[in-house]
């Protein structure tokens, strides 16, 4: 599949997209949840306020205590990873939880309002950074209302070490994300892609004969390049006709003043004036030469263009070579056919009869006993056609020549050295290809490859 192919652009680009939307995605979610683990801890923490706030007990001497441990087991863990503390400043009084053992954690002395919760990231036990909630709540005693300042901490590697393995089962959920999304992506662009194929099958068909239109059937998307075509295929038919027209026209317009011409030259030859008659009659034969091969152009215009049905070769051949067997030049020769009965060829009939008539006509005229036809397939779309005749054969210098309009090698043999060229046009024109050797045992060798 190369760079030109529209699916693979379509491949390249969607998974271009898919890839950038999956790496943003990634990077978005891995936010939203920093976002979401922190709101739960900050949530977490608040919790433990409320909790410390509420435990708080004091002595008659007035020092204060907890009444119950929290419940957290890490609190009771010494660097465990979780603190809290209590301060009474104005007494110089604290209490803190078994994780910090002999260690505190450093609040900013910042001003705090009653109630009011402020959140730090400080430097904690054994060099961890922490995330930490405090506040400060006054509490009447008996002996007159108390400050207190109370922290909670959280080590920000427990965020990290979340973050981290929330990562690491992202990556492959997104890598298999991805591949779900290109296999639909092909799934979708085999969908999109199916009118074009659909086209491409139609156009296949009109080349074919099998069909003369492409099926209106299709998207929207696609209809106005069906209608373009269809208009187009319209006009080339509309203009072919109208060529063929002024063809026959022309060769009906000619016939009459040709047939004048040939009269008039018959009379100069009784009259004795034969070089005049001779000279008349060569403008006459080639005035019908040209005609002759303008209707025959345009009839293969109308129908080689085309390509035509697929046509039985071996039926074809015994046709002619019924009809050559009744003629003077062939009814003496052995005719040898080889050739699968369901060999076809990609020709119009009329084309195939032609063709086939002008080669074995040809071979009848100058073999002296034999005649070979034989057909082969000659890969999976031509079919080699092979005519052979053990006649003289032809001069070395002369085979280029043949096929050519009007040449003729024997001026003493009858024809007008039109019956090869027909054939080479009718071969050209099907998309085929000709050659004409010698036969080491004397003879012309003719191979044409057709479309099958």
């Amino acid at each position: 599949m190369s760079f030109r192919s529209l699916r693979l652009r379509l491949l390249i680009a969607a998974a271009a997209a898919i890839s950038v939307a999956l790496i943003l995605g990634g990077f978005g979610l891995e936010y939203l949840f920093d976002r979401h683990v922190e709101r739960r801890v900050q949530d977490e923490l608040a919790t433990y306020l409320r909790q410390l706030s509420g435990g708080i007990e004091f002595a008659p001497d007035g020092s204060f205590s907890l009444r119950m441990p929290l419940a957290d087991p890490r609190f009771d863990q010494p660097f465990s990873g979780l603190y809290w503390q209590v301060e009474d400043n104005d007494r110089g009084q604290a209490i803190y939880s078994r994780s910090l053992w002999d260690t505190k954690i450093a609040l900013p002395p910042d001003p705090l309002k009653v109630g009011a919760i402020h959140r730090h990231i400080l430097p904690g036990p054994d060099h961890t950074t922490l995330l930490v909630q405090e506040r400060r709540i006054i509490i009447p005693t008996t002996k007159g209302d108390r400050s207190l300042r109370m922290a909670v901490g959280l080590d920000e590697a427990d965020l990290v070490q979340a973050r981290a393995a929330f990562a690491a089962e992202l990556k492959p959920s997104m890598a298999i994300l991805g591949l779900v999304l290109l296999i639909a992506v092909w799934f979708q662009v085999g969908m999109g892609l199916k009118p074009l194929e659909a086209v491409r099958r139609g156009v296949m068909a009109i080349r074919t004969g099998d069909a003369r239109r492409l099926s209106a059937d299709q998207p929207d998307e696609v209809k106005p390049l069906i209608d373009e075509v269809n208009d187009l295929l319209e006009a080339q038919e509309q203009a072919v006709e109208r060529a063929r027209t002024r063809a026959g026209d022309l060769a009906h317009g000619l016939k009459t003043p040709l047939t004048v011409l040939q009269g008039e030259a018959r009379r100069l030859r009784e009259r004795g004036q034969d070089e005049i008659a001779e000279e008349i009659e060569r403008l006459v034969d080639v005035m019908r030469r040209h005609v002759d091969q303008e209707l025959n152009r345009t009839r293969l215009d109308e129908r080689g263009t085309l390509r035509g049905v697929r046509t039985p070769l071996r039926e074809m051949a015994e046709r002619v070579v019924r009809t050559l067997q009744r003629t003077p030049a062939g009814e003496s020769h052995a005719w040898h056919i080889d050739i699968a009965p369901d060999l076809t060829v990609q020709m119009n009939r009329d084309d195939l009869v032609e063709l086939l008539g002008n080669l074995l006509d040809n071979a009848a005229k100058w073999a002296t006993g034999n005649i070979w036809l034989r057909a082969n397939a000659a890969g999976p779309q031509h079919v080699m056609l092979i005519v052979e005749d053990d006649g003289p054969g032809v001069p070395a210098e002369g085979l280029p020549r043949l096929g050519e309009r009007g040449v003729r090698l024997d001026e003493a043999a009858p024809g007008n050295g039109l019956g090869l060229a027909i054939v080479r046009d009718i071969v050209t024109a099907y998309g085929g290809s000709i050659h004409f050797t010698n036969r080491p045992k004397g003879g012309l060798h003719i191979d044409a490859r057709l479309p099958c």
